[in-house]
């Protein structure tokens, strides 16, 4: 490419200066890498990747390398609002009933996101594509009010039309409906699909549109969170997006396996309020409609609601699941549909299994993404040799989001347990302090252990070269996938 420029103006001074002007731009971006203290390891990547491959490096920064950390979301002022907004007061922040283990994540909680401790919770574990989306469908016909959805993929097919039909419906009854969807996880929509919902009078409106000029800058930032909000006493969450394939699998899989919540009682308050703040972060009137306004029941669940994003001063999610891992004694399972767990994360997995306690790792035996596949496979490794359990699921497409720590924690939501859902992705989880829903989640994950093959040391060790030579490849581009 440079012997073309330099023929084509035959002038060695300008060959000269395009070259130092390019090795000067590539150099400085390498400069503002290094000085903003990211991730080592993420910093090394980019480093490398701008270095050995300059066009090609360059290009890939502008559209995925910039940080919008410590960006603000909501102001202060707006924060207060929408809490005030909420019908039940929050209860105390640290109740006594809750394990010393417990009370220490439930003030994490506080002090990086400012989240409540919501008591009194009736949560209902829907592993079903189907089943969720009937009850959702019934609550949408159900509703009087209001109607917010939040969603990374509603797709155009059945499934997606289905729901915007009882959406559609819904406004024609004068109830207030509200959608997000993201605009990269829904670009193969079509605009007419969106149309019809804006002309039968729903507020529907993508999450950082793709578009020139803002394009570079907002591609790599996905809203990837899954939530409901109906008349402010029924909300969902989970990993369960809006298409046919999370119902029967698609084209590849003979099943489509998936966690998601549905919650009645004042934590639908946190639905609400993280649906509020993504809202006006888009430019929009804040939302004030009273949510939780479902009384707390006896021996219901507690429950947090932490949300995480680029914006984040503080790796939220990450936090949350670093601290809960390191405080396990008898157990940590793990379900994710990619595993490419941070350094920090990894360490601590190791050390819990190293400690004696029961660690198992749940991931697909085939994924949606191939290149995720193979780069959660290079870590299986090393979590073998500290005595972690991998077992790999041959039911179909696991795209559970769920951990469960020993026997009164568990989380559920659209986090999965890698780089782009700790630091890229807006999310949002559960942290859910209940024996009984720690209970049920253990029965699931168990059923689907039967289902799984478990990785042994001495077979893994044998598997052919090639495999181990391109899942080390894509390992190395792991802290920018």
């Amino acid at each position: 490419m440079l012997e073309l420029i330099k023929e084509y103006f035959n002038a060695g001074w300008l060959y000269w200066g395009i070259v130092v002007a390019y090795s000067a731009t590539v150099l400085s971006i390498v400069g503002v890498v290094l000085s903003e203290n990211r991730n080592p390891l993420k910093s090394l990547a980019w480093t490398t990747v701008l270095i050995l491959f300059p066009v090609g490096g360059l290009i890939l920064y502008i559209f995925f390398g910039r940080s919008i950390k410590n960006t603000r979301m909501i102001s202060r002022r707006n924060k207060r609002r929408l809490r005030s907004a909420e019908a039940i007061p929050a209860p105390t922040d640290s109740p006594s009933r809750l394990s010393a283990e417990n009370r220490q994540h439930v003030m994490l909680a506080r002090s990086l996101t400012g989240s409540v401790l919501y008591e009194g919770n009736h949560i209902d574990v829907i592993t079903d594509g189907r089943e969720k989306m009937d009850r959702l469908i019934d609550d949408i016909n159900a509703a009087k009010k209001y109607v917010h959805i939040q969603y990374y993929i509603i797709d155009n097919d059945s499934t997606g039309n289905r729901m915007a039909d009882a959406l559609i419906a819904a406004a024609g009854r004068g109830v207030r409906v509200r959608v997000i969807y993201d605009d990269i996880g829904s670009l193969h929509v079509s605009g007419k699909f969106h149309r019809r919902m804006r002309d039968a009078g729903i507020e529907i409106q993508p999450f950082f549109r793709v578009a020139f000029p803002p394009f570079a800058t907002r591609i790599n930032w996905r809203n990837h969170r899954k939530v409901t909000v109906i008349d402010g006493s029924t909300g969902y969450i989970g990993g369960m997006n809006i298409a046919d394939r999370y119902i029967d699998g698609g084209k590849k899989f003979k099943r489509w396996r998936d966690t998601h919540l549905r919650v009645t009682g004042p934590a639908v308050a946190a639905l609400q309020y993280s649906f509020a703040v993504d809202w006006n972060f888009m430019g929009n009137p804040l939302l004030e409609e009273e949510a939780g306004s479902v009384p707390p029941t006896s021996g219901g669940a507690a429950v947090q609601m932490v949300t995480s994003g680029p914006t984040s001063r503080w790796s939220n999610v990450a936090f949350m699941m670093l601290k809960a891992i390191a405080n396990a004694k008898k157990r940590v399972y793990l379900q994710t549909p990619y595993f490419l767990p941070t350094e920090s994360l990894l360490r601590a997995l190791q050390a819990a299994a190293l400690s004696r306690v029961d660690v198992r790792v749940m991931m697909p035996m085939k994924s949606d993404s191939a290149i995720l596949t193979n780069a959660s496979r290079s870590y299986i490794q090393e979590c073998l040799r500290a005595g972690i359990k991998i077992y790999l699921y041959d039911g179909g497409m696991l795209h559970s989001k769920m951990m469960i720590v020993d026997d009164d924690f568990s989380t559920v939501g659209s986090t999965n347990f890698d780089f782009r859902s700790f630091e890229h992705n807006f999310e949002g989880n559960f942290f859910i302090y209940s024996r009984e829903i720690n209970a049920r989640l253990r029965t699931d994950f168990l059923d689907d252990q039967r289902l799984c093959h478990r990785v042994k040391a001495s077979e893994w060790r044998r598997r052919p070269l090639a495999y181990k030579c391109r899942e080390s490849i894509v390992r190395l581009l792991a802290p920018i996938l």
